[in-house]
């Protein structure tokens, strides 16, 4: 049996958080050391990833719609 996957809404600051996470990981953490910045940019690409899901897929709460 196969469980249904639930997407909630994420925060516009977790977007911008993985934005700037993977920035200074690419123009100075890859710099001092490559593999912590590998290690990094994966990272923050995993969240960059589970963001533009949550924009796309996750529902809109219902007082979203009241105002």
């Amino acid at each position: 049996m196969a469980k249904k996957i639930k997407i909630v809404p994420l925060s516009g600051t977790f977007m911008v958080t993985a934005i700037v996470g993977f920035l200074i990981s690419m123009l100075f953490v890859f710099k001092l050391s490559p593999t912590w910045g590998v290690a990094f940019m994966i990272f923050f690409t995993i969240m960059i990833v589970a963001a533009l899901i949550s924009m796309t897929k996750a529902p809109v709460p219902e007082k979203e719609f009241e105002k």
